[in-house]
C-alpha cells in the first residue's frame, strides 16, 4: 500500500532539504610540508592529531567547513613514547595530539574555513606567541601567499595588529615549514 500523497510530499522535502544543505558543506584539505632539516611534529587544532613529519615530507589533513580559530605550528625537538612525551618549542603539555595551543615561542598559521562552499575562508600566520621556525601559508584558489622568515616579519600578525587574509570557502591550503 502505498503512503498518502501527503506523507510522500513530506517525506521528499525533507530529503532534497538535507540534499541542499549537504551540498555546500565540505572539508578544506591542509597539506603541511617540513622544509627543515630536522623532523616536525605539527600541532593542529581543534583537530587534535600529530604525527611526526621528516624533512621533505609532506602531511594531509582534511578540516572540516566551520572551523573557527584553527591554528597549525611546528613542534620541534620532541620525543615521544606513545601518545606522551614533550616538545622544546610548540609543547602542548607533553600530549602527542594536542587540545590546546602550543608552549610559546611558535609561529601559527591560523584559520577560519566557511560554512558553505564560495564563503570566505580567512587565515594568517601569526608571530602574536612569538616565532619558532620560518613558515608560508597559501590558499590554492588565488589568495595571498604570506611568508614568515623571522619574528619581525612584515606579513605576519603582531599584538595589537591583525593582517587577515580571505580565500574562496572551497580552496585547500599549503603550510610550508622552513620554506
Amino acid at each position: 500500500m502505498a503512503p498518502p500523497p501527503a506523507t510522500t510530499s513530506r517525506v521528499l522535502f525533507v530529503l532534497l532539504l538535507v540534499a541542499l544543505t549537504a551540498g555546500g558543506v565540505s572539508a578544506a584539505n591542509f597539506y603541511i610540508t617540513n622544509l627543515c632539516r630536522f623532523p616536525v611534529w605539527p600541532g593542529v587544532i581543534p583537530a587534535g592529531v600529530s604525527v611526526e613529519v621528516k624533512p621533505g615530507q609532506t602531511w594531509h589533513i582534511p578540516v572540516p567547513a566551520g572551523t573557527a580559530g584553527g591554528r597549525i605550528w611546528a613542534r620541534t625537538d620532541c620525543y615521544f613514547v606513545g601518545s606522551h612525551g614533550g616538545c622544546e618549542t610548540g609543547d602542548c603539555g607533553g600530549a602527542l595530539s594536542c587540545m590546546l595551543s602550543g608552549k610559546p615561542p611558535t609561529t601559527l598559521a591560523e584559520f577560519t574555513i566557511g560554512f558553505d562552499t564560495g564563503a570566505l575562508d580567512y587565515y594568517d600566520i601569526s608571530v602574536v606567541d612569538g616565532f619558532n621556525v620560518p613558515m608560508d601559508f597559501s590558499c590554492s584558489t588565488g589568495g595571498d601567499l604570506i611568508r614568515c622568515r623571522e619574528p619581525g616579519c612584515p606579513d605576519a600578525s603582531h599584538p595589537g595588529e591583525a593582517k587577515v587574509r580571505t580565500c574562496r570557502g572551497d580552496s585547500d591550503y599549503q603550510v610550508v615549514f622552513c620554506s
